[in-house]
């Protein structure tokens, strides 16, 4: 059996770092480029791959923001696609999950 206040701490807490980071990175997006052209290219693979982590960070806000809705609505734990309970286990490691094994298996699948 998991402990929905356990989880919801950590989903509370994983979201709060998560802003804490998307806020580092739009101040590294804002900062103006130098006026040398090799030093621009190496600024704009460097942006590049920070608005590949803000956007998978902005992804991951979603799932937890739904986690937490799941929560409220005491629907956490419960696969949303079959409706079988997710294993403890999955959501140990995946506080987010919202599918059991089986299902996640066969939507990557």
């Amino acid at each position: 059996m998991i402990d929905i206040g356990t989880q919801k701490a950590a989903l509370l807490k994983r979201l709060s770092e998560l802003d804490s980071r998307l806020h580092v990175i739009e101040a590294e997006l804002d900062v103006t480029h130098s006026k040398d052209w090799e030093e621009q290219a190496v600024e704009r693979e460097g942006e590049e791959v920070l608005e590949q982590l803000g956007q998978a960070g902005q992804d991951e806000i979603l799932r937890i923001r739904a986690a937490l809705k799941r929560i409220r609505e005491q629907e956490y734990g419960d696969c949303v696609r079959c409706g079988e309970e997710i294993a403890a286990k999955r959501l140990t490691i995946l506080p987010d999950a919202p599918l059991c094994q089986t299902c996640a298996a066969k939507v990557a699948g």
